[in-house]
């Protein structure tokens, strides 16, 4: 017998992330280290503090790297984190915060932070 683990709860009372969904959020490199970087906070924080930190770990904050990373964190990263639950985000205030469902991923960010 199957288990659906999308219907699953974890201790806290929050529906656990599909396998699926984990895998591919996990996927991308730049979206594994702005989650990492948001499992480092409380609370929301600025997308432009986010797309910083991204610029920063891969090589330094140009000006046209910085440009880059911002377009796809909001045109391709940004809908998937939000999409899949594990962020809250506050297009007003330009921030995003975690949601209990990121907890399911903070054991697999640490692997992954530890190797890179």
């Amino acid at each position: 017998m199957k288990t659906d683990i999308s219907n699953a709860e974890t201790s806290s009372g929050h529906a656990t992330l599909p396998v699926d969904t984990v895998f591919e959020l996990l996927l991308d490199e730049q979206r594994r280290a702005a989650l990492y970087y948001l499992s480092q906070k409380v609370g929301a924080v600025s997308i432009d503090d986010v797309t910083a930190q991204l610029a920063h770990r891969d090589g330094g904050p140009t000006r046209e790297r910085l440009a880059a990373i911002t377009t796809a964190f909001h045109h391709t990263h940004l809908p998937k984190l939000i999409d899949s639950g594990v962020v809250r985000y506050d297009r007003a205030a330009g921030t995003i915060e975690r949601r209990a469902a990121a907890a399911d991923l903070d054991p697999y960010l640490e692997l992954a932070q530890h190797h890179t």
